[in-house]
């Protein structure tokens, strides 16, 4: 039997949001190891669902599961606690002996202390692991540079945003991972960088620039001898050295080949740099806009506060807009992340009406708490499995949760901070998205996967947050200088 030993640390880190992203976090989203994490994967659209049906198939390998952690997106990671989730994965490595290792990493991971943890990990892994075979996947928004390949002998991203392909990234490497035990590939790597960082509202790639781009980099992936193509749009808000755009490619045997390939995509990266700056329309502009529309559901989402770009589901601006029309059509809005809140509106009960405010709570920066008279219309465990083309099955534990209504209007209060990104998150409340008329989403390109298909139009606005459209407001420490500040 062929060993492979698979390990997973998953973290977008928002380096200007000011909440950590402490352990804690990863245990209630992904906190595994060992033989059970094959059943909690299996089935699962996320590159360790692919793992486990790699186990499955594969009668000849046997699959070690090292420690696997996932954090929602949020803000930076404590050092401590990074420390103890590498030093588990590499002393893991260290006892055995593998014939190949395969890990799931982000790629925008940050510390505290740290703006770019992964190559620390990745050199704990290379320590430990000597000349075995490493594989890695990364997100499509990853923070790369030539350092991360030094520790590499064959990556590649996801190649769609919204990210449905998570598991067919993972297969793909551990089918190359098997090619290269057997021999048959020698995988060399390029990685060529943009001079920019890019905003991902228009990034997505069902139609843009990106998806362009991706169609450049599969026909690159067509040719002979190029095993790997992707481009990375990069995570705007993780304040890394290798912030911004790039473009990885690995060819067998050829590193021209490589080079070649991996410049020619960042070359078209930068004659379509300018499509990827936008401009928004205000809160209330796309509150107009959006009940000018015909019937149906549309969907107003508040981006600079997205949880999967590290935001934090407290500012109010979208709140406070929605407050200032008093929508008479049936209108939800989600979510506050306030457990306070959600101690309180469980404590009262069902019916019951209390007086508190709504946004503000971690920083009064993004505009000030608004005071709010509220119904308690349903409580809910915060438990699901995401119905949806993106992680299709996987778990979420939002943490205990309240609907609460506001003056007509539907508010979903949660103890944690996590994106309503899924069909499930609603039904879970008990909202009939059909009766809806305003859907109102602290949500970005990832709401589109589930929800365009059941929306008839959706409006992103920009308000104050720690993820907005306009670069130019975030104060970068160790992003290049010469990247930004940006176009206006």
């Amino acid at each position: 039997m062929k060993r492979l030993a698979v390990a997973r640390l998953w973290h977008e880190g928002n380096s200007f949001s000011p909440v950590p992203s402490g352990l804690d976090l990863f245990r209630k989203r992904e906190w595994l190891a060992g033989p059970a994490t094959a059943e909690f994967y299996r089935g699962t659209a996320t590159e360790m669902g692919a793992v486990a049906d790699f186990a499955a198939r594969q009668k000849d390998w046997s699959v070690t599961w090292l420690r696997c952690a996932a954090a929602p997106p949020g803000g930076p990671v404590p050092p401590a606690d990074y420390a103890l989730i590498r030093d588990e994965i590499a002393a893991g490595l260290a006892a055995g002996r593998w014939d190949a290792v395969y890990l799931s990493l982000h790629g925008a991971l940050v510390t505290t202390d740290d703006p770019a943890p992964e190559l620390d990990l990745l050199a704990a892994v290379r320590r430990a692991i000597g000349g075995t075979p490493l594989a890695v996947s990364f997100d499509l928004h990853a923070n790369l540079g030539a350092p991360h390949l030094a520790c590499i002998d064959i990556a590649g991203g996801y190649k769609t945003y919204p990210h449905t392909d998570m598991a067919a990234t993972a297969a793909r490497l551990l089918e190359l991972l098997v090619e290269m035990v057997d021999h048959r590939i020698a995988p060399v790597g390029a990685i060529a960088k943009l001079d920019a960082i890019l905003p991902s509202f228009n990034m997505r790639t069902t139609d843009g620039p990106m998806a362009e781009l991706a169609l450049l980099a599969r026909a690159w992936r067509d040719r002979p001898r190029v095993l790997e193509a992707s481009v990375f749009g990069g995570f705007a808000y993780g304040d890394s050295p290798h912030a911004g755009a790039s473009a990885l490619v690995y060819a067998d045997a050829d590193p021209e080949l490589a080079r070649h390939a991996a410049a020619q995509l960042v070359e078209a990266f930068r004659v379509r740099r300018d499509r990827f700056y936008i401009e928004l329309p205000t809160p209330e502009a796309g509150l107009a806009a959006a009940r000018a529309e015909g019937p149906g559901t549309v969907a107003v989402l508040d981006p600079a506060d997205n949880p999967l770009s590290g935001g934090i589901a407290d500012t109010p601006g979208l709140f406070r807009a929605l407050l200032t029309i008093r929508p008479s059509e049936p209108t939800v809005f989600a979510a506050f992340a306030d457990s306070d809140c959600v101690a309180a509106a469980h404590a009262a009960g069902v019916g019951a009406s209390f007086e508190r405010t709504l946004g503000g709570r971690l920083t009064a920066g993004f505009g000030a708490p608004v005071p709010i008279t509220a119904r308690v219309a349903k409580l809910t465990d915060g438990a699901f499995r995401n119905t949806g083309p993106m992680e299709t099955g996987l778990p979420v534990a939002l943490g205990r949760t309240a609907v609460l209504t506001v003056e007509g209007i539907q508010v979903i209060v949660t103890e944690s901070c996590q994106t309503p990104n899924d069909p499930a998150y609603f039904a879970l409340h008990g909202i009939d998205l059909a009766r809806t008329r305003l859907l109102c989403v602290k949500a970005k390109n990832h709401f589109r996967a589930a929800f365009a298909p059941l929306c008839r139009r959706i409006i992103d606005v920009a308000a104050p947050g720690p993820a907005a459209v306009d670069l130019r407001q975030l104060p970068f420490r160790h992003a290049p200088r010469r990247l930004h500040p940006l176009p206006a």
